[in-house]
């Protein structure tokens, strides 16, 4: 029983109610004055022709001669008075129906707003504001469908930082953070509005370029030399090596994450064998 109830107050519910209310409401108001207006058009022109012609009441004995026009006045009356009383009762229903209206604009909106705070969330990786991995597959598939149809040349840039460890050994895992903030910040400076930038986890990125030609890539990069950030005075350098792909006919996003690491493990890997000499 218990469940049921809770199922019952559930705000789904509770708003699909107030819709349907608001509904009943407008089809009552619309009905009221259908049927007020109808009455109207029926008894107005009536009377006005018999307090023209009060005649035709003596001449068919509906009224006495001695009675006047007085009943034709009092239906007059009666007709302005109930015109009146519907015109009052549809404001007071229409001002009803525009709070409820307002109510649930304002409730819709809200909805809305959690939605898209949500849908944020479920996407953004928290610690650098870039999106997270599974949105980052999810817009490479996309995007990779797009090349496929439009012949527009598509690059992954796959970034890993160098000695990453060596930070959180040394300064601790604060420094971490703050080297993936600074690194991520750089990041999203570097490149276009339209390019996608992606924490795949720890210190690795991925970033998505639609429509870019591979010669513009050394110019993006160019843009992040000399990343650092400051830590109890000292300024800390960040170092990362990269790999890009290209896309290629009948390429998918597993194959072209993996030419990436690869040329990146490739830098990598020749960039450590230059320190240790």
């Amino acid at each position: 029983m218990a469940m049921n109830s809770t199922k019952q107050h559930t705000p789904e519910n509770s708003s699909r109610q107030e819709f349907t209310h608001s509904l009943q409401l407008l089809e009552s108001i619309t009905s009221w004055h259908f049927w007020s207006s109808s009455l109207l058009i029926v008894l107005l022109p009536v009377a006005i022709v018999l307090l023209s012609y009060p005649q035709l009441l003596y001449q068919y004995g509906l009224l006495p001669e001695t009675a006047g026009t007085l009943p034709v006045r009092g239906l007059l009356l009666f007709l302005w008075v109930a015109s009146g009383i519907a015109l009052q009762r549809q404001r007071s229903r229409l001002k009803v129906f525009r709070k409820n209206l307002i109510d649930q604009i304002d409730a819709a909106t809200k909805h809305r707003v959690k939605a898209e705070q949500f849908y944020g969330l479920s996407i953004i990786d928290p610690l650098t504001g870039l999106y997270n991995r599974r949105f980052g597959e999810t817009r490479l598939q996309e995007e990779i469908a797009k090349a496929e149809k439009s012949g527009e040349p598509l690059l992954l840039l796959a970034l890993d930082f160098d000695r990453f460890k060596d930070i959180n050994d040394r300064y601790g895992h604060a420094a971490g953070d703050m080297a993936l903030k600074e690194f991520s910040r750089r990041l999203q400076r570097a490149i276009r509005a339209c390019d996608i930038p992606v924490r795949v986890g720890g210190d690795e990125f991925l970033t998505i370029f639609p429509e870019c030609p591979l010669e513009k890539m050394q110019q993006i990069l160019s843009r992040m030399v000399s990343i650092s950030f400051q830590l109890d005075g000292e300024r800390i350098p960040v170092s990362f090596s990269h790999g890009v792909a290209q896309y290629q006919v009948n390429d998918t996003p597993e194959s072209m994450i993996q030419r990436a690491d690869e040329r990146l493990y490739a830098a990598k890997a020749s960039r450590d064998t230059v320190v240790e000499t």
